[in-house]
């Protein structure tokens, strides 16, 4: 692993050559339910694992099911509270409800390679076209052809397509038809978030891969800053075309010696 995924995995992005896409969705139902059972921000790991498996929060049949949820979602949002990437998640969960899809989307482009591969194919798309799960079976073999069976395959590209449909960018439930994500003053600040952690400064924040997932043109974006930065989830300054964007109230004084290391 390069220096750089060393210091983005102490924030919680994940670089793991397996990936939750090959048995679940992003699971945005789970997640909602667990963070509303488990409404303490300082909750760790412990927290969340006794919610699923002991008080069955999330009503899985079996203990084994439980465990394996738990582990899921481990995989798609870390659920550990010392890690940025899950930590401003959770800070922005509650304080906007309508961004919470695009949240979860995000982070687990962060966390999950194989999803996180298939963004380039999915975005392409003009909206209106439709989006054929067989397409992206054969883009997800090329890149590996051989890793996944048939089977692995089919699978994996339905819960991608089912993960791209809970954020917006597709609609339909058999026939996928690309569409517009709905981005938020939220979602758009833990974009830059993200960016920002993986050293992106400046009016470049606004032109990151994290950005262009939430389908924003730049002009959308910075109105979207303003208004996160008006209701302190970020600060945000920008003079022609000079911009400043900073995260006080995302990144710990420790996370901000990492990075100027």
């Amino acid at each position: 692993m390069t220096e750089k995924k060393k210091l983005l995995a102490r924030f919680g992005f994940s670089f793991e050559r397996g990936g939750a896409h090959t048995a679940r969705t992003m699971m945005l139902a789970e997640l909602r339910t667990l963070l509303a059972y488990v409404d303490r921000p300082e909750a760790d790991r412990k927290d969340y694992l006794q919610a699923i498996k002991q008080e069955n929060c999330l009503g899985k049949r079996s203990c084994k099911n439980r465990v394996l949820t738990y582990q899921h979602l481990v995989d798609l949002y870390s659920l550990d509270c010392t890690k940025a990437l899950f930590r401003a998640l959770r800070y922005l969960w509650d304080r906007e409800i309508k961004g919470q899809a695009l949240l979860a989307l995000l982070c687990t482009y962060a966390r999950d390679p194989i999803f996180r591969s298939t963004a380039p194919f999915i975005l392409h798309f003009p909206e209106g076209t439709t989006v054929l799960r067989e397409s992206l079976e054969e883009f997800i073999d090329d890149l590996e052809p051989g890793r996944f069976s048939k089977a692995t395959l089919t699978s994996t590209a339905q819960n991608i397509n089912a993960t791209w449909t809970q954020s917006g960018h597709l609609r339909g439930r058999v026939r996928k038809v690309r569409s517009r994500a709905h981005p938020t003053a939220g979602s758009l600040s833990y974009a830059l978030l993200l960016g920002y952690l993986s050293g992106v400064r400046g009016q470049s924040l606004f032109q990151t891969e994290y950005v262009k997932l939430l389908d924003c043109p730049l002009d959308g974006a910075i109105e979207l800053a303003d208004e996160a930065s008006c209701r302190g989830w970020i600060a945000f300054k920008h003079l022609g075309g000079v911009m400043e964007v900073l995260f006080p109230k995302l990144i710990s004084q420790e996370e901000m010696e990492w990075l100027r290391e």
